[in-house]
């Protein structure tokens, strides 16, 4: 069988599980969010942290709750690496630095999970599972409680009511995230993934040299890590370690756990607004974004352009043998379009123009179909916006599911989009004028600006991937990079539930014969054309500087 033959049956398969399981997957989920009862355990947890998780939250009182809990997340972390030498199964590691613990605990409470360490020779075995792996799993869950409260300002009508953030994250993450990543982790590790808790291993290698060999708990990070579109790796090498992703089997795996809950996610916001095809067409969006990247990269990497590359006879570089162009190029769009941040190749070794869509991939805000609960409500802002330009259009009030978008949703709507531009332009811009910033470039020219580009694109959008090589653990980007990630995460989150509560506040209207048809393909039309237009004028200029150079002059 040709690789692209096997490549093309690989896609198949992979949008073939996605399509199984969105509507019961979907319709799972909507009912977790919407159910009245509580489980034992979830009785337990609201007990301990005194959470009465039947009250009602007006949009303050959730933010103020989803802020607080994130705060106290950071600290933890922040001193759970700086105490990790004088806890158990240190496996001897110092203490990592003050403005490394701070970057690293921003990074995974934020759902980054950008590194600037490598796992296997920095983080003890306390500090892996007790302090990174819990924050794969809550602050998955804060996204999607944040998604979740902006669906119900949408399904509910004349209260500013959101429901309770304490019992959407504690649910998420008893009946939703554990579940799946025990089952994903009995795979990983049938498959041949590591999970132990053993010491170092110092082994020869076939030249003679001495090697140490890190264990832990693998599989078990490895599936959260994925489902919760977090990224961070138990070791440097991420998804192309043979430990985390011994195989094809395991990265397909690895690749549907990443896109299961983005995709799904759309199923349940149109159950709970109870109209199925909205639903429908925010999905359908999602997926043509998805589909024409992983064509583009695939193609690109598939031509390999460049002399190079040409003389070799393929873009190998930097890609695992085990797994080629295609699995490597759907692995990295997927993670470029959702908040992941894993990979199983380096980016930097893939063709200008194929960095050029990774990097577009995170600048759209990653909604195609983007992270856990981020994704779909930036996909949300991006059909107000979508409505809102229609009704110009028309010249009449827009609407969107029966609530008028008037000054205040819009401005809401315009504050969301611009902070992510912001952080990204701005910070990019300030590196490259300072020593800093250059010295932290392995290369030069347009590949190098790209690789400051990508760096502040991926810790302002959440996603945590990086150009492979970018020297990135120094003062000024530990601190700089770990306010673009808090910054790019929470502040976006304070415009979704003000929004959120304003849309709960209004009276649902009846539709009538001007009413836009929000569940047409021609919206879904509308809604992809808005969200590239707004991004090309954007972020142009920046890719023209960056990956474009690099790809045309190669």
């Amino acid at each position: 069988m040709s690789s692209v033959l096997a490549d093309v049956l690989m896609v198949i398969a992979l949008v073939g599980a996605l399509a199984l399981v969105h509507r019961p997957f979907g319709d799972y989920m909507a009912a977790v969010f919407q159910s009245g009862k509580h489980l034992r355990v979830e009785r337990w947890i609201y007990r301990s942290v005194g959470a009465d998780p039947d009250a009602e939250m007006r949009w303050p009182a959730y933010l103020r709750g989803m802020l607080v809990f994130s705060a106290v997340s950071v600290l933890f972390l922040y001193l759970l690496m700086r105490v990790q030498d004088k806890l158990p199964l240190s496996l001897g590691f110092k203490p990592i630095s003050p403005d490394q613990a701070f970057n690293t605990a921003a990074s995974f409470v934020s759902n980054t999970n950008w590194q600037s360490y490598s796992g296997e020779v920095a983080m003890s075995h306390v500090t892996q599972t007790a302090g990174l792996a819990v924050q794969n799993f809550v602050s998955a869950a804060v996204g999607i409680a944040v998604a979740v409260a902006l669906v119900r300002g949408f399904a509910r009508s004349r209260t500013g009511d959101l429901g309770n953030f304490w019992a959407d994250l504690v649910r998420c993450i008893v009946r939703i995230l554990i579940p799946i990543s025990v089952v994903a982790a009995v795979l990983l590790i049938a498959a041949g993934a590591i999970q132990n808790f053993g010491d170092i291993h110092t082994i020869t290698t076939l030249t003679g040299d001495k090697q140490a060999i890190s264990p832990g708990a693998v599989a078990s990070q490895e599936a959260i890590k994925d489902l919760g579109t977090n990224g961070g790796g138990f070791f440097n090498a991420n998804s192309a370690h043979p430990f985390e992703n011994p195989n094809g089997f395991t990265n397909l795996l690895e690749i549907f756990l990443l896109l299961v809950i983005p995709f799904s996610l759309p199923r349940t916001f149109g159950k709970m607004v109870g109209n199925v095809k909205q639903g429908y067409a925010i999905v359908a969006a999602m997926g043509i974004i998805w589909f024409a990247g992983v064509i583009a990269v695939t193609w690109l990497e598939y031509a390999h352009p460049g002399t190079a590359s040409q003389l070799a006879g393929g873009a190998m570089e930097g890609k695992e043998q085990r797994f080629g162009e295609g699995p490597s190029s759907v692995f990295a769009v997927s993670t470029t379009m959702t908040s992941t941040g894993s990979v199983n190749s380096f980016h930097d070794s893939f063709s200008g123009l194929s960095g050029g869509v990774l990097l577009l991939g995170m600048m759209l805000g990653e909604i195609a179909p983007g992270g856990t609960g981020s994704g779909l409500y930036g996909m949300l802002i991006m059909a107000i916006i979508a409505v809102f330009l229609a009704g110009l259009m028309v010249g009449r009030t827009p609407e969107y599911l029966g609530k008028k978008i008037g000054t205040r949703e819009i401005k809401l709507a315009a504050c969301y989009i611009l902070v992510t531009p912001a952080l990204v332009l701005i910070g990019a811009g300030v590196a490259m004028a300072l020593p800093e910033g250059k010295d932290a470039m392995t290369n030069i020219g347009a590949h190098g600006f790209s690789e400051v580009l990508y760096a502040f694109t991926s810790a302002s959008n959440n996603n945590g991937s990086a150009f492979a090589g970018f020297g990135a653990n120094t003062d000024f980007f530990n601190t700089t990079l770990g306010l673009c990630m808090v910054l790019g995460r929470f502040l976006p989150m304070v415009f979704v539930l003000a929004l959120a509560g304003s849309l709960a506040e209004q009276k649902s209207v009846p539709e009538t014969a001007g009413t836009i048809r929000t569940e047409k393909p021609l919206f879904t039309g509308l809604l992809v054309g808005a969200i590239m237009i707004i991004t090309g004028l954007t972020f142009f200029p920046a890719l023209a500087l960056g990956p474009l150079a690099e790809g045309l002059a190669s």
